[in-house]
């Protein structure tokens, strides 16, 4: 009798990647050598850490400057190498490294993780990944050591790695303080450096790639750069600027009297801290002011940012920039009573339009279900709920100091929602590329019905 070979999907290959890593460092995290105190970890909070480290999320149960010790660090530090990069990225590379062949099934799983619409120069790809991200993390770092090592001596070259790792993958866990950066509030060296990570982090690998090849042609011929950019790098930059700015203006207004945030800086300073707010929100999860000091307002503005987070193929989370701004322009589109969407003189496709609806409508789902069941088993005020489950559906990791009283139900809530919202934006691409298959497939009657 013939043993039948069980196939495994490339979207349950990716699920799986990400929850055996986060289990893993969970059983290290849980030892009594990743503690700061010398004791085991509870198995709870161990693998709440390591949920909020491969997710890049920086929601934390216990300060990891005090919690931690070296090796756990390293341990947390890994894990968000490896979420930032994704599993499959990390294990292609060490098979380049150790010049294994990738076969055309290894290939074909990274073209799903990267969301990719060619096979053709995948580990080229690769390459260029890790070691892009390797240099702007070494970059990032070195930067850093200009502030921390003065103020923490040899430590502070392992605070500015790590601290580097964590901005450019979006993760928002620090080892400086309790407090992350409000210390740093007006350090233009620590906000310039943060912010410029978080944005190359979140903005996409396709479009770094793509903004390279406009400048190496603008070498050898006359180019408008922007004209030459693709249209998802043109929506990608577009999109993120006009969220970025428009949020730091917006939270620059509603915060401007508040003496609990910014009131009682200086104009220029004032500024600087509602840029890097809006820039966090970005799926960062930095904070340079405490969350729970904002106005509801701004509150409200940073729910918005952060549901949205940053652009595809990057580090960033969020339903992604590209997809919101698919959703405007087909709403627009709709409105006006046109049957093409159109962006920048270019066509959409109907399965974007579709996959936008979807990633939406999934992050959407997963949000407002977790927002009902943490209501369920905390007394907490309805805003920092919500604040706290966008904040983990996005993986964003900023709270209005909510996370360190979660009991034991409430963790497990947000465990669940910070790798929904991780893993599932990543699923549902890979399941729209595969639906192209299914052209043969018999259709049921069509039928009009009222909208709206």
């Amino acid at each position: 009798m013939k043993k039948q070979r069980i196939r495994i999907s490339t979207t349950h290959i990716i699920l799986l990647s990400f929850l055996i890593a986060i289990l893993i460092g969970a059983l290290l995290l849980s030892l009594p050598i990743s503690s700061a105190n010398g004791k085991p970890t509870s198995f709870l909070d161990a693998l709440f850490t390591a949920t909020t480290s491969v997710c890049v999320t920086g929601l934390v149960v216990t300060p990891t400057v005090s919690s931690w010790s070296v090796f756990g660090q390293v341990v947390i530090l890994l894990l968000i190498q490896v979420g930032g990069l994704g599993v499959i990225t990390i294990m292609s590379g060490l098979m380049i490294v150790l010049h294994k062949k990738i076969g055309i099934g290894d290939r074909m799983l990274l073209q799903d993780a990267f969301n990719l619409s060619s096979l053709s120069g995948l580990v080229r790809f690769v390459k260029k990944v890790v070691a892009g991200t390797l240099i702007v993390e070494g970059i990032g770092a070195l930067l850093y050591m200009t502030v921390f090592i003065p103020q923490f001596g040899a430590k502070g070259i392992w605070i500015s790695v790590f601290t580097a790792v964590s901005a450019f993958c979006n993760a928002g866990i620090d080892i400086i303080a309790e407090n992350s950066l409000c210390d740093y509030a007006l350090n233009p060296v620590i906000n310039i450096v943060t912010c410029a990570l978080i944005v190359l982090g979140g903005i996409g690998y396709i479009v770094w790639w793509d903004v390279l090849r406009v400048l190496k042609e603008a070498r050898t011929k006359k180019v408008r750069f922007f004209k030459a950019l693709t249209l998802h790098s043109k929506i990608a930059i577009t999109a993120s600027l006009i969220l970025i700015f428009v949020g730091a203006v917006l939270i620059f207004a509603f915060e401007y009297n508040n003496p609990k945030t910014i009131g009682n800086y200086t104009l220029l300073q004032k500024m600087e801290v509602s840029l890097f707010q809006s820039v966090t929100t970005r799926t960062a999860g930095f904070a340079t002011v405490p969350q729970e000091n904002l106005t509801n307002a701004s509150a409200i503005v940073c729910l918005f940012l952060m549901f949205i987070g940053g652009s595809p193929v990057g580090t960033a989370g969020g339903i992604k920039t590209v997809t919101i701004a698919v959703i405007i322009v087909a709403a627009i589109s709709s409105i006006r009573n046109k049957e093409d969407t159109e962006v920048f003189g270019r066509q959409l496709t109907k399965q974007a339009v579709s996959k936008a609806t979807a990633v939406t409508f999934m992050s959407f789902i997963i949000m407002f279900t977790s927002t009902v069941l943490l209501s369920a088993v905390t007394d907490a005020n309805a805003l920092d709920v919500v604040y706290e489950t966008v904040s983990a559906t996005a993986t964003v990791g900023l709270t209005r100091n909510l996370t360190a009283s979660l009991g034991n139900i409430g963790k497990l809530i947000i465990i669940i929602t910070m790798y929904l919202g991780r893993v599932g934006p990543i699923s549902l691409a890979v399941a729209f590329k595969g639906s192209k298959d299914n052209q043969n497939i018999v259709r049921s009657p069509i039928e009009e019905i009222s909208v709206g």
